[in-house]
């Protein structure tokens, strides 16, 4: 009897170039979320816009590179909700703070890519949990419904309704979900919404958490699930927070086949908005690659992933995928080479 992995070796050279393909392959650009911590603070001081004129990295140029040169199509911007209202909760989008986060959003549009706006917060505004004795969902539906007002018109900008929630009621969530959703398309935007579960968008654990069960459903106003999809993130290290350069496992039997399995059972879509290893780490070259063709394999029910990531991080973070640049050439990490861009070419 094959083993798992001689398993999906034999399965993957079968299917050769026969299987559908993902719609969306790309990279987080970084800088916007920088100062966010895990209980929803955001030292909006820490801020360090990916562009280099905001006295950032360069992802103006990356985001070009990596859809000219190697076929990408889709960014993930991660921005705090302090910084977009100045830290007032509740409050409009502040104009200058907005106005530098919207720039890095057109120059993405510019490229031709899809762009998700991702609020950083992990469901939380300074340790408050939305809906559960911090932000109200009136106060989390404002400044989705203030987004969707400013982009419900660019069919290519996704929401990505918010980043990596953790320990809370996850029933509760998905109410406070809800509102939000329909803040969006009381706003007139049709645009794709991603839903994120509990456990920091544990794809693993989707089902078991109960994430599943308090999104599914989740409707537009007119009863509809048209463009809401699941967001969910995993890592490939030894604890899956993806804070380590080596990797463990190719997440294929743990994760992607039971979550695989479950959204066809449902008839149900899901992105991988965050994953990602050592950008030169022998197993994580192996693994990413392998995580990715499966998903690639099963394109039914994955629209596509989204590397963790470049923007302002620099090429020597941990798990970078900044490329190196020298006299405006850009070189890619092999880890992006091999299998951020390579599963999807």
């Amino acid at each position: 009897m094959l083993s798992k992995l001689s398993s999906f070796v034999a399965a993957s050279a079968l299917l050769g170039s026969t299987y559908a393909k993902v719609k969306y392959a790309g990279v987080n650009i970084a800088g916007f979320d920088f100062g966010c911590g895990t209980d929803g603070t955001c030292n909006t001081a820490s801020v360090t816009p990916p562009l280099s004129f905001y006295g950032g990295g360069d992802g103006q140029g990356q985001m070009n590179h990596f859809v000219k040169d190697d076929g990408l199509n889709i960014f993930r911007l991660p921005v705090g909700w302090q910084y977009l209202t100045n830290n007032t909760l509740g409050g409009p989008l502040n104009p200058n703070n907005f106005g530098e986060y919207n720039t890095l959003v057109q120059i993405c549009l510019n490229t031709g890519a899809s762009c998700i706006v991702d609020i950083h917060n992990y469901a939380r505004w300074n340790g408050g949990i939305i809906g559960q004795g911090g932000p109200t969902d009136q106060q989390f539906a404002s400044i989705w419904s203030q987004l969707a007002n400013v982009y419900q018109g660019q069919s290519k900008v996704i929401f990505g309704i918010m980043n990596e929630p953790h320990d809370l009621n996850v029933s509760r969530w998905g109410q406070s979900v809800q509102v939000a959703v329909n803040a969006i398309r009381d706003a007139g935007a049709k645009n794709l919404i991603t839903l994120p579960g509990t456990n920091y968008a544990s794809a693993q654990n989707f089902v078991s958490s109960g994430s599943a069960a308090a999104l599914a459903p989740i409707t537009n106003p007119d009863g509809t699930k048209t463009n809401l999809v699941f967001d969910v993130h995993k890592y490939l290290d030894v604890d899956g927070s993806g804070t380590h350069t080596n990797c463990v496992t190719n997440n294929i039997a743990s994760t992607f086949e039971p979550l695989a399995e479950y959204l066809n059972s449902v008839g149900r879509m899901a992105i991988l908005s965050e994953t990602g290893g050592g950008p030169n780490d022998t197993s994580c070259l192996t693994d990413l690659c392998q995580e990715l063709q499966y998903i690639d394999q099963n394109a039914n029910v994955f629209l596509g992933w989204v590397g963790w990531a470049a923007g302002s991080f620099d090429t020597t973070y941990t798990i970078t995928e900044t490329p190196f640049e020298s006299n405006g050439k850009f070189t890619d990490q092999p880890l992006v080479t091999q299998c951020i861009v390579g599963e999807f070419k």
